[in-house]
């Protein structure tokens, strides 16, 4: 799932040897954490947060139940 997230966040910023994607948690539930160049933030995030549904959307038909995904600072 990593790779994955990795490849799309990589293919849509502009700086994507800034992309850090790891394994993380937010209140006791698993996340995928993805960090970028602040300049990309927006980029990942989209219009009202449709790109990173979308990549949310992507892993969830991948799998059952995929992890959430953590845009971190």
């Amino acid at each position: 799932m990593i790779d994955l997230v990795t490849y799309i966040v990589r293919a849509i910023v502009d700086e994507p040897d800034a992309v850090e994607v790891g394994p993380g948690d937010r209140r006791g539930e698993p996340v995928i954490q993805v960090r970028v160049a602040d300049a990309d933030r927006g980029a990942v995030i989209g219009r009202q947060g449709r790109t990173i549904r979308a990549i949310e959307t992507v892993l969830s038909a991948g799998r059952g139940r995929a992890p959430g995904l953590e845009l971190v600072d």
